[in-house]
C-alpha cells in the first residue's frame, strides 16, 4: 500500500513537471516569435522610411531636400542609422559640390543649408564611412557655414586616426586663414581641436595650426583669447607629461 502511494506520487511530479516544461517552452516559443515578429516589423518600417527619405533626397527643391533632413533626423533619434539614411545623408552633404546638377550650364542644386544640416546629422552616426564623408566635403566645400559643422561634426566623432581629423582640420583652417578669414569658422577649429587633443599622439600640426590662428588679428579677439588659452593648456600637459616620463 505504501509503495503504491510513492508510485502514484512520483506518477502525479512527473506529469506536473512535464506540463511546467510545456508551459514553458510553449512561453518561450511565444516570445521568441512575437520578438522575430517585431524584428521583422522594424526593418520593413525601415526599409519605408529609407525609401521616403530617399525619394525627398533626390528632389530638386529646396524645402522638399530639408524636409529629407527632418525625416533623417527623427529616422536617427528613432534608431534607424541603416546603410539607407547614410546613403541620404551622403548625398544631401555633397549637394551641389561633390554632385552639381546644372541647367542650361547654370548649377541649380546649390544649397548650403541642406549640406550644412546634413553635416551635422553626420556626427550622430559615427563611423569611418561618415569620417571619410566629412574629409571630403571639407576639401570641396567654400561655404564657412557647411566647413564650419564638417569640422564641428568630425571632432564629435573623433575617429581613432586623429592625426588625419588633425590635418583635415588643419588644413581648412590655413585656406580660411589666405582665402576670407572668418571668425566662426576659426572658432570651431579651436573647438575641434580641443575635443581632440586628449586623444592625439602627435599635435604638432594642431599647435601650428592654433598659434597662426592665435596671432591672427583679422580674427575676433574672443577666438585669438580661446586659441591661446588651449595653447597654454597643450603647453602645461606636455610639461607634465614629460616630467612623468622622467620620474619612470
Amino acid at each position: 500500500m505504501k509503495l503504491s502511494k510513492k508510485l502514484i506520487m512520483v506518477t502525479v511530479m512527473i506529469c506536473t513537471a512535464a506540463m511546467t516544461f510545456a508551459q514553458s517552452q510553449s512561453v518561450q516559443k511565444k516570445s521568441t516569435s512575437s520578438n522575430n515578429e517585431t524584428y521583422v516589423e522594424n526593418e520593413y518600417l525601415n526599409d519605408i522610411d529609407t525609401e521616403i527619405i530617399m525619394g525627398l533626397a533626390e528632389a530638386d527643391d529646396l524645402d522638399t531636400k530639408l524636409l529629407a533632413l527632418q525625416y533623417i533626423k527623427d529616422a536617427i533619434d528613432e534608431g534607424n542609422t541603416s546603410a539607407g539614411i547614410i546613403e541620404a545623408l551622403d548625398k544631401l552633404s555633397g549637394e551641389g559640390v561633390l554632385t552639381e546638377s546644372r541647367t542650361n550650364g547654370r548649377k541649380v542644386n546649390n544649397f548650403p543649408e541642406v549640406r550644412r544640416q546634413a553635416c551635422l546629422l553626420m556626427a550622430q552616426v559615427p563611423t569611418e564611412h561618415t569620417k571619410n564623408q566629412l574629409i571630403n566635403i571639407m576639401v570641396a566645400e567654400d561655404e564657412p557655414i557647411v566647413l564650419s559643422a564638417a569640422v564641428q561634426s568630425l571632432s564629435i566623432i573623433n575617429p581613432e586616426n586623429t592625426e588625419q581629423a588633425i590635418s583635415a582640420i588643419a588644413w581648412v583652417a590655413k585656406r580660411n586663414a589666405v582665402l576670407n578669414p572668418q571668425s566662426s569658422l576659426a572658432f570651431e577649429v579651436v573647438d575641434a581641436y580641443e575635443r581632440l587633443a586628449p586623444n592625439a599622439s602627435n599635435r604638432k600640426e594642431m599647435i601650428a595650426s592654433l598659434t597662426e590662428i592665435a596671432g591672427n588679428y583679422r580674427y575676433a579677439t574672443t577666438v585669438r583669447n580661446r586659441a591661446t588659452k588651449l595653447l597654454k593648456k597643450l603647453s602645461n600637459t606636455n610639461s607634465s607629461d614629460s616630467k612623468n616620463s622622467d620620474a619612470k
